[in-house]
C-alpha cells in the first residue's frame, strides 16, 4: 500500500477562519466550541460535522464580493433587485 499525499479538509476550522470574514469569527467559534464539546458523546459527533460544513458554506458565501449588499437588500425586500426563482429555475 502506498501512503496517499494529506489532502486539507475544506471543512478545516482553521480554513473556514481564514475564509470567513472577522466580523462572523465570533459566531462561528461559539458554535464550533459548542460542537465540539457535544462532539464528546460519540452518537451527537455529526453535529460537529455538520457545524463545520454550515460554516464552509456561509465562509464562501460571506467572503464573496457583494454579500453585504445582497444581504442588505434582501432584509429590506427589494424585489426589484432580484429574479424570482420561477424564471430562473426550471420546472
Amino acid at each position: 500500500m502506498t501512503a496517499q499525499p494529506h489532502q486539507e479538509s475544506s471543512e478545516d476550522p482553521a480554513e473556514i477562519l481564514r475564509v470567513l470574514p472577522a466580523k462572523w469569527h465570533p459566531q462561528f467559534l461559539q458554535e464550533y466550541h459548542g460542537a465540539l464539546d457535544a462532539a464528546h458523546e460519540v452518537w451527537r459527533f455529526q453535529q460537529l460535522r455538520d457545524v463545520l460544513h454550515v460554516w464552509r458554506l456561509r465562509a464562501a458565501a460571506y467572503s464573496k464580493p457583494g454579500f453585504e449588499e445582497a444581504a442588505q437588500a434582501a432584509r429590506e425586500s427589494h424585489d426589484d433587485e432580484f429574479t424570482p426563482a420561477d424564471q430562473v429555475l426550471p420546472a
